[in-house]
């Protein structure tokens, strides 16, 4: 392989560039962004294997820490799509049976991170990424829809990359964030820490006839959590954990019995509900990369995590690694250095591997302590929740986790502050 891609170089058979993302979704169009905005004389390709327009048809939603919205605030992102976010004001926690009638109110969170900024806000998925793909476009970003990677070869100056569509790029660094399934992590001989939780997170919109207030909730049930969060307007997104069987159940029946399971657990508070769009599941587990760079090749969100979404951090875990690994590389150039070296990639994974570990950890023993019925437990965790309610400063800490803002060195992006 490294002979032949010495020939094509030769050749002239290989097209260049000095980053090549592969994975077209919020991690890898932040990251693209962040780099070229402050780096203009650095040359960007993105490649996507999903066809062109896919991102369009994505109906789910994501909660944007206030920390993220600062770096895409930053990138001149978030003013397109402010109007359509809906802020989080409040957040409640209960832990009950399905059948009870009464949740008790355990643990609620005001919604501000700072006077006057929501600690996350609610935002379509497809509103998003079509904003990050215009603002690629006017950096000069080309972005290549039904392209993946399918062969890579790192060498000593540059990694050859074999596209599906027959075509051969060379890179200084290419960046995988092609998902927890990354065929690019398999390709470098990356080895993961990973296993499945026998649950599946199903996903919908729902419409209901009251307001929700700008109120989010989160319901710990037997089965595992189920979150109601606010959109724009009379409606809501759900990320509703149950057991995969019956997650397939649900998602592949009537609309009607999953309406009336869905009433069961989101209540009456709201009125009248209905199902707006479709419903999905997605099976969830914990996917750690034992590394998240090699020679030439940097793993970034999913292809380097894959986590419960229980506490919802998922997605901004991935947008921490697109501002830390933005500023690894802007820095390293600047200073003269290979943005492709090990040994400057490394200093990407420092920042970002122990962050990741504990959060991983974190939301697998809160699974495992919350998706259960028994009575010890649960009086355990009661007693856990009405304690961090009861304490000020832990629920400052808290929520600061939740919008992102951690004590320790962050990116200069997540701060809102130009690499």
């Amino acid at each position: 392989m490294a002979d032949e891609w010495q020939e094509r170089a030769v050749a002239g058979e290989s097209e260049r560039c000095d980053i090549l993302v592969a994975g077209a979704g919020y991690v890898g169009l932040t990251l693209a962004v962040a780099v070229k905005a402050a780096a203009p004389h650095l040359s960007l390709r993105v490649v996507d294997l999903a066809p062109e327009g896919a991102f369009e048809r994505d109906e789910r939603a994501s909660a944007i820490a206030a920390a993220a919205v600062r770096m895409l605030e930053r990138l001149d992102v978030w003013n397109e799509v402010a109007g359509k976010a809906q802020p989080i004001n409040e957040m409640i926690v209960t832990d009950s049976k399905t059948s009870d009638v009464v949740r008790p109110v355990f643990l609620t969170f005001g919604g501000e991170a700072q006077p006057g900024e929501p600690f996350a806000n609610m935002l379509a998925n497809k509103v998003l990424n079509g904003a990050l793909r215009k603002r690629a476009s006017e950096l000069g970003i080309a972005i290549e829809q039904g392209v993946g990677v399918s062969a890579i070869d790192p060498r000593s100056g540059a990694i050859g990359v074999d596209l599906s569509d027959g075509r051969h790029v060379t890179a200084r660094l290419l960046v995988a964030c092609d998902g927890v399934r990354s065929a690019i992590r398999d390709m470098a001989g990356i080895r993961t820490v990973s296993w499945r939780y026998d649950q599946s997170g199903i996903v919908a919109t729902v419409a209901h006839e009251r307001p929700h207030e700008g109120r989010a909730e989160e319901h710990f049930l037997p089965s595992g959590p189920f979150a109601i969060l606010p959109l724009k307007g009379n409606r809501s997104s759900l990320v509703w954990t149950e057991s995969t069987r019956d997650a397939e159940r649900l998602v592949n029946g009537d609309d009607l019995l999953f309406e009336l399971e869905l009433e069961q657990r989101f209540g009456h508070k709201l009125g009248k509900l209905s199902l707006e769009g479709g419903k999905r599941a997605f099976p969830l587990g914990l996917t750690l990369a034992r590394d998240f760079v090699k020679p030439r090749l940097a793993l970034a969100g999913d292809a380097a995590h894959g986590i419960h979404p229980i506490a919802g951090q998922g997605l901004n875990l991935g947008f921490k690694d697109a501002a830390a690994l933005a500023e690894t590389i802007v820095e390293a150039e600047r200073r003269g250095l290979d943005i492709g070296a090990i040994d400057v990639l490394e200093e990407y994974q420092r920042w970002r591997r122990f962050d990741t570990m504990q959060m991983g950890v974190t939301t697998d023993v809160l699974n495992r302590l919350f998706s259960n019925d028994n009575s010890l437990l649960r009086s355990i965790r009661s007693f856990g929740l009405s304690l961090v309610d009861r304490a000020p400063p832990l629920k400052e800490f808290f929520i600061s986790q939740a919008a992102g803002l951690s004590r320790g060195p962050s990116p200069r992006l997540l701060r809102g502050e130009p690499i």
